[in-house]
């Protein structure tokens, strides 16, 4: 990879954090709530680019439209087993600062998006997963790792992994903790934070827990949350 994993795709950033921990939320669909999710300082907005995904976002707005979203907040574009062709021609196209992998994209595939916009590869962890395993072929070939719920197929499931499966590794790599987080998680988090992995946790990833439907943001939720994430 010939860039940082904060490099010059994102733009600045405020001088200072509100939270202990940053928090991405993502299935974005509409330019307003980002907009809001901007103003309230949260640091990453995802935009899911898979056509099966009730979020699929350009069902409900244009490239160019995502494009003239401006702010501090970091737009992510999630892509499930898509030609690089296309996801490159959409992080240009969006504006994208960086991109989720989500499906079963090898570590080739990775490194080559990665040597044009900052990566984070998610892995979808199930009880009797070897996650050290999993992700040994990743290191050199993402910027950042998101572990999510095993399920069916390559959505959230709305359900939460065994957080305690990960809770003793040396990631050694910033990664996202993601999988049917929701409103009341908030203190588990603060005290996620003191488990050992959590050295590399670099933001946390919520979705369907904080939807009137798929795509449409209870706001209200999600900043009583980001307020719950305050440092004490």
């Amino acid at each position: 990879m010939e860039h940082s994993a904060y490099d010059s795709h994102l733009p600045p950033k405020p001088l200072e954090a509100v939270r202990g921990i940053r928090v991405k939320v993502c299935g974005m669909t509409r330019a307003d709530q980002v907009q809001q999710l901007d103003e309230w300082g949260v640091e990453f907005a995802g935009f899911i680019f898979y056509p099966r995904s009730p979020r699929y976002v350009l069902n409900s707005m244009t490239a160019a439209e995502i494009k003239k979203i401006k702010g501090h907040i970091n737009k992510v574009g999630v892509f499930v087993n898509a030609p690089m062709e296309e996801v490159l021609r959409i992080v240009d196209e969006c504006g994208l600062y960086l991109v989720q992998l989500h499906g079963d994209e090898n570590p080739r595939y990775c490194e080559k998006i990665a040597d044009y916009v900052t990566v984070i590869k998610a892995f979808r962890i199930a009880e009797d997963d070897n996650v050290a395993w999993k992700i040994k072929n990743y290191y050199d070939a993402t910027d950042m790792f998101l572990f999510d719920t095993e399920g069916a197929g390559y959505g959230g499931t709305g359900k939460k992994f065994n957080w305690e499966l990960i809770k003793n590794e040396n990631i050694q790599k910033p990664f996202l903790l993601s999988g049917g987080i929701e409103p009341a998680d908030a203190r588990h988090l603060l005290d996620f934070q003191q488990q050992p992995v959590a050295k590399d946790l670099f933001a946390v990833d919520v979705n369907s827990k904080f939807e009137i439907m798929p795509g449409l943001k209870d706001m209200s939720k999600i900043k009583t949350f980001l307020d719950e994430l305050k440092p004490f």
